[in-house]
């Protein structure tokens, strides 16, 4: 038995065939990958970046310091992998967002939406924390994700500056969270959050 994949190739899709044994193969690893991200995040949530070791992962997650590096050869690749893991979490919600909008501002405000949660993830986020405090490099990907998102936000149909600054403001509220800087609560961020809906909403 065999799963038929799409793939892109010279500007035509074709078919290719994966043995079934190498599809099982491909979700196992994702799934362990997954687990041993999770575990990941627990640690530096519980316990701290400094504590944040191939070893100590490996306890977490219940494998071997041999299985961990499998998958993960250095604590940076694991970082990295923190990383891209909230990435592609935020993208599913932007997504899904987007799907409910329409006309200009539309992206703009599936973003907005989707950075908007009060009860902020901790644990999509310490991936970013962890590599700030380690290797400031490890975040080129994140970088390329908000040049992506820029270029997004100036071509949705607004005010490119203003856009701009809808889009600053919601990142701005987003690392207050993070950093536990102030960040409005209860109905004060309800109206915060509204008034950047409404300026995205009143130009559309």
């Amino acid at each position: 038995m065999s799963f038929s994949i799409l793939t892109w190739e010279n500007r035509s899709l074709r078919l290719e065939s994966i043995p079934s044994g190498r599809y099982t193969q491909i979700m196992t690893n994702n799934t362990t990958q997954q687990s041993i991200i999770a575990a990941a995040r627990r640690i530096v949530q519980r316990d701290g970046v400094a504590h944040l070791t191939i070893e100590a992962v490996a306890r977490e997650a219940g494998f071997s310091k041999g299985g961990v590096l499998y998958h993960f050869p250095t604590k940076d690749s694991l970082i990295e992998g923190m990383i891209t893991s909230f990435l592609e979490e935020f993208e599913q919600d932007l997504a899904r967002a987007l799907a409910q909008e329409e006309g200009p501002g539309s992206w703009l405000r599936a973003y907005i939406r989707s950075c908007q949660s009060e009860e902020i993830e901790v644990e999509t986020i310490n991936g970013l924390i962890a590599a700030l405090a380690t290797n400031p490099h490890l975040l080129e990907p994140m970088r390329q994700h908000y040049r992506t998102w820029q270029t997004r936000v100036e071509r949705d149909g607004l005010p490119p500056a203003l856009a701009t600054v809808l889009r600053l403001a919601m990142d701005g509220l987003w690392f207050a969270d993070l950093f536990g800087l102030a960040s409005p609560s209860g109905k004060l961020r309800e109206e915060v959050i509204l008034t950047i809906l409404t300026m995205a909403e009143a130009h559309a």
